[in-house]
């Protein structure tokens, strides 16, 4: 019995487990670190890897210095190449002059003298040259401006029907726009930024709000076939507007083909024109654009029509 007595008092007292409450951290154990050795041979080789690295970042600093300073002076080879094909869109050399003496209701204004840029722009040149002097067999004389807007006026040009164009082909002149399209085109990827700047001359050669054709459904020989129909109608390339302002909203559609040399305060008298307001912001006129009603695009064809009639009197080139 003493003996049994003895042993339950040597072994040690059993704690009650509990679970660890949430939240309680336990102490963390401590980590054993081990002490790594190196030998003689192996430092050796560290030491040698580490002195070749160092060495070839030396050898290749020149390498990287020299071809960084062949870039930099690539750099304003290029910007100095853009500058001067900048310069050869915006100084464009006038090789032909043209004249167009303008009145307002019947009084003579003044006359505007025009330089052509025969080099820059040879098929739209060739255009209004020959519209101007009267070589297509119907010239811009007794014409009207059919646009008066606030960055540019616009001259309504020879019409593609009736009598100029029976005197076009009695000519032989073809009032084709295709060629001036491409040379838009060409002119349009060479030269970056705004071509119609206050002053220039341009030919309209397309129309970019003109929407793609509808496709329709035609019976021919009794079979039904898919066919497009055209809306709206091109450009005839006679129609010419002169910018009184800078208007990049003439790029996407004009081919600019010389500039106002005198009579620009000519321009900015036609510019004061009053003309017929634009009233697109109607409902009704909204109603009739959306349902396709023709009165709505007659209203539209009205709009900045100048109440006055602006007329070139005489024209012609100059020697």
């Amino acid at each position: 019995m003493l003996q049994n007595q003895k042993l339950l008092q040597s072994s040690p007292p059993i704690l009650p487990t509990t679970a660890p409450l949430q939240g309680q951290s336990f102490p963390s154990l401590p980590v054993l670190k081990q002490s790594c050795k190196l030998s003689r041979r192996e430092l050796s080789i560290s030491s040698n890897s580490s002195l070749l690295l160092l060495w070839g970042t030396q050898a290749l600093e020149p390498i990287f210095n020299l071809s960084k300073a062949r870039a930099e002076e690539n750099l304003p080879n290029t910007n100095k190449n853009e500058q001067e094909e900048n310069l050869n869109c915006t100084n464009e050399v006038a090789t032909k002059r043209a004249f167009l003496d303008i009145s307002i209701d019947g009084k003579p204004v003044g006359r505007i003298v025009i330089g052509l840029y025969g080099d820059n722009a040879s098929a739209g040149v060739a255009r209004f040259s020959s519209l101007v002097s009267g070589t297509a067999g119907i010239s811009y004389r007794r014409k009207e401006f059919i646009k008066i807007m606030p960055n540019y006026v616009q001259h309504g040009g020879v019409r593609s029907y009736g009598v100029d164009a029976e005197l076009a082909n009695s000519t032989g002149s073809n009032l084709a726009v295709e060629n001036l399209k491409e040379e838009w085109e060409r002119n349009y990827e060479q030269c970056p930024g705004t071509k119609n700047l206050a002053g220039t001359v341009s030919i309209i050669v397309r129309d970019p709000s003109k929407p793609p054709p509808k496709l329709k459904l035609v019976a021919r020989k009794g079979k039904l076939e898919i066919d497009q129909e055209e809306v709206g109608k091109d450009p005839n390339g006679t129609e010419f507007v002169i910018a009184t302002k800078d208007s990049p909203e003439l790029d996407a559609s004009a081919l600019v083909v010389g500039r106002v040399l005198e009579g620009m305060e000519v321009v900015e008298k036609v510019g004061l024109v009053k003309t017929v307001q634009e009233n697109t912001s109607s409902p009704y006129f909204r109603v009739a654009k959306i349902i396709g009603d023709k009165r709505a695009v007659v209203a539209e064809r009205g709009f900045n029509r100048p109440y006055s009639k602006v007329v070139i009197t005489n024209c012609g080139l100059m020697e």
